[in-house]
């Protein structure tokens, strides 16, 4: 029977690639890859001729399903992203799931992790973590969902974009609190590979004034037993916020931060206490 080969690729060191994800590429009859120029590169390095076709988000439904097809035909397919391991916040999980449903057996050929690389280097606990993947680009939205990871005792891995690191940083630093240990790891393996490793205050600082580039993937310590949030008469904190003059706007922002809730829930309980 064909088989699905899901298969992990390097980060950046092309030494990276291990022997078995060579072979597995080179041996079956096309690769599917997230960018087929990164796939082309690759095999250059290593004598590698199979085929490759695009599987991105774009394409990602109907080429599963093709690929699908393809694989109940008898031939072997392999599915690599532009780097690291498929599925983690990149595309692939639509096509392992629709080849388990068709009874196609699926193997993975374990290879590098941003995620993993970047706890591990970190230093911070590795034992139990969350891998959160891309946090929403809208401020609200990502100020939410890191309200919503706070109290979290495990470490929180995620990655983001270089421009997006510094406003995500300061977020994370309002949310958690400046003292938070957390760790920027930058361009995994590669030439210019970095570990800033401070509180999320001072890295927020940092990332601030002098911006980052290349791949990033933020690691931050979990919650102690003293960083859970008090409980918040919300009622109470916003006639207080008022009779300090603050506006329906900064009320909603602060106390959607303090307590996850979302802002426009907040701001319209504001509207109701002005009444």
């Amino acid at each position: 029977m064909a088989k699905l080969y899901v298969v992990g690729t390097p980060l950046g060191n092309l030494e990276d690639l291990s022997p078995r994800a060579a072979r597995v590429l080179s041996e079956v009859a096309v690769v599917a890859a997230e960018d087929t120029r990164a796939a082309q590169r690759l095999f250059a390095s290593f004598g590698i001729h199979t085929p490759a076709v695009s599987y991105f988000e774009g394409n990602e439904a109907a080429r599963a399903a093709q690929l699908v097809e393809r694989l109940r035909a008898g031939e072997d397919v392999a599915l690599i992203s532009e780097a690291g391991m498929p599925s983690l916040s990149d595309p692939g999980e639509r096509l392992v799931a629709a080849a388990a449903a068709a009874g196609i057996a699926v193997e993975v050929v374990p290879g590098p992790s941003a995620a993993i690389a970047a706890l591990v280097g970190s230093g911070l606990p590795s034992a139990r973590f969350t891998f959160a993947g891309f946090l929403p680009r809208e401020p609200e939205r990502r100020r939410a969902e890191l309200a919503r990871l706070r109290n979290r005792p495990e470490t929180l891995v995620l990655y983001e974009s270089p421009n997006r690191l510094a406003a995500t940083l300061a977020d994370a630093a309002a949310v958690f609190g400046d003292e938070r240990r957390a760790c920027v790891a930058r361009e995994l393996t590669k030439l210019h590979e970095e570990f800033a490793r401070a509180s999320l205050g001072e890295l927020a600082r940092r990332y601030a004034e002098s911006g980052a580039r290349g791949e990033i993937t933020l690691v931050i310590e979990g919650a102690g037993p003293e960083a859970e949030a008090p409980a918040i008469d919300l009622e109470k904190e916003i006639d207080k916020r008022l009779e300090r003059g603050e506006s329906a706007k900064e009320i909603a922002a602060a106390l959607a931060l303090a307590t996850g809730k979302p802002k426009r829930l907040i701001y319209q309980l504001v509207i109701m206490r002005q009444r």
